[in-house]
């Protein structure tokens, strides 16, 4: 398979099916920033693989099936309106993100402020990973209406929420430092 194709010199690139779009079409902008997460979240990945702590194994591969979640809702958002969807985004999905929030929520300590993302360099990974996903959702949401399953919105809403309690508990499991935000400023 070639890396190049040069089919996307002038700008244009192929949904799903084949659909030429520009580059800047938002369907593009949704699935790409959703790769853009997919990227950071193995960033993390990167850095937590050096850490030691119980768990982190089991940690990892809750990553890696996020990871490769992520990768099929990005290919949801690239699949034109009106074209069957290859891979279906389910509400099981959903569900295992609240679960695993759940549980890992249960271990940390209660916030009793907002925090600043911070911490040992895996966990902040994860935090920039959970604001690239609030912009994929902001991109996704202005294809609500062209969206075959609107699935896609709730994934990724629940998906930012699961990388904040992921980036605490990931610190907390490492021994970073959450810093609070300042009210004195």
């Amino acid at each position: 398979m070639r890396i190049y194709t040069r089919s996307g010199d002038k700008g244009k690139t192929s949904l799903i099916y084949g659909k030429r779009v520009l580059k800047n079409d938002i369907r593009v902008e949704a699935y790409g920033t959703c790769d853009e997460a997919n990227s950071m979240i193995g960033l993390a990945v990167s850095h937590l693989a050096e850490e030691s702590w119980s768990g982190k194994d089991d940690f990892l591969r809750v990553l890696h099936r996020i990871q490769t979640i992520l990768f099929h809702v990005g290919a949801e958002l690239a699949t034109p309106q009106g074209k069957e969807v290859t891979w279906k985004l389910k509400e099981s999905h959903i569900d295992e993100l609240e679960k695993q929030i759940d549980e890992w929520d249960q271990r940390l300590e209660p916030l009793k402020n907002f925090i600043l993302p911070s911490g040992k360099p895996g966990a902040a990974a994860l935090h920039t990973a959970r604001t690239v996903v609030r912009r994929a959702e902001r991109l996704a949401v202005a294809l609500e209406d062209e969206l075959e399953r609107p699935l896609v919105l709730s994934y990724l809403n629940r998906l930012s929420d699961f990388l904040f309690v992921a980036a605490r508990y990931a610190n907390q499991q490492s021994g970073g430092e959450e810093l609070p935000l300042q009210a004195d400023v």
